[in-house]
C-alpha cells in the first residue's frame, strides 16, 4: 500500500470520520467545508490518488459512491447501501456531455429507493415556470437520464443552444410543446429540442 501525503491523509481521515458518524460518505461541498479547501476540483485531485493508492474505490458515474478499502471493518460500520452519492450539475447546455467533471459541482446522498439503474443526476431549478407542479426557484429535481418521454412527463430539455430548462413534454404532430406549469408562462414550441432525461424527484432546501 503506498503511503499517503499529508493533504491525502487529511481528506482520508475525514472520509472515514464522516462515513462512521453520518453512515454515506461527504459530498465534495462537505469535504471541502470540513477540510477548509476552496476549490472542488482540488478534493477530486486528492481523491483520484486515493483511488490510485487503493484507500478508496468509486463507481462509476452512476451512482458516484466513494467505498473505503483500508478500514477495519469492527471500527467502521459499512457505508449505508440504501444511499447513493448523486452528482449535482451547475449547468446543462448544447454540445456538452452533462456528468462532464466541469459541470459537477456537489454530489448528494439520495435514498436507492428513488433511483433505477439508470443514470441519474441533480439539477437546479432556475425560476417560477413550474411552480403549479410543486417545482419552486432554487428547488433541486433529481433527474433520470434519458432522451425519450411521454406526454405529460416532466422533462429537462434543451432547447437549439440554450441551458437546459424544466417543462412538462408534449408531443403534437410535426413538433414538441413544452409547457410551463404557471399561467405567467408561454409554451416553448419547435423541433430543435433535446430531451436530456426525466424528472423523478424534488428536493428542496429551507
Amino acid at each position: 500500500m503506498m503511503k499517503l501525503t499529508k493533504k491525502q491523509q487529511q481528506v482520508y481521515d475525514y472520509l472515514v470520520d464522516f462515513t462512521q458518524r453520518e453512515g454515506f460518505p461527504p459530498s465534495i461541498r462537505e469535504m471541502c467545508k470540513g477540510l477548509g479547501v476552496r476549490s472542488t476540483s482540488t478534493i477530486h485531485g486528492h481523491l483520484e490518488k486515493l483511488e490510485e493508492k487503493g484507500y478508496i474505490k468509486r463507481a462509476s458515474t452512476k451512482n458516484r459512491a466513494i467505498t473505503l478499502t483500508q478500514v477495519n471493518p469492527p471500527t467502521l460500520p459499512p457505508i449505508d447501501a440504501h444511499f447513493a452519492s448523486i452528482p449535482v450539475v451547475g449547468r446543462v447546455t448544447a454540445g456538452e456531455p452533462i456528468l462532464a467533471v466541469e459541470n459537477i459541482e456537489d454530489y448528494f446522498p439520495i435514498p436507492t429507493t428513488h433511483l433505477t439503474n439508470e443514470d441519474h443526476f441533480l439539477l437546479r431549478v432556475q425560476g417560477d415556470s413550474m411552480q403549479n407542479a410543486g417545482i419552486l426557484d432554487k428547488d433541486y429535481v433529481l433527474v433520470r437520464k434519458t432522451a425519450h418521454a411521454n406526454n405529460g412527463d416532466y422533462i429537462v430539455a434543451i432547447v437549439g443552444e440554450d441551458s437546459a430548462t424544466v417543462k412538462t413534454f408534449y408531443k403534437e404532430k410535426d413538433h414538441i410543446r413544452l409547457q410551463p406549469e404557471n399561467e405567467a408562462y408561454e409554451p416553448i414550441i419547435g423541433s430543435d429540442i433535446q430531451v436530456i432525461g426525466l424528472v423523478k424527484g424534488v428536493f428542496r432546501f429551507i
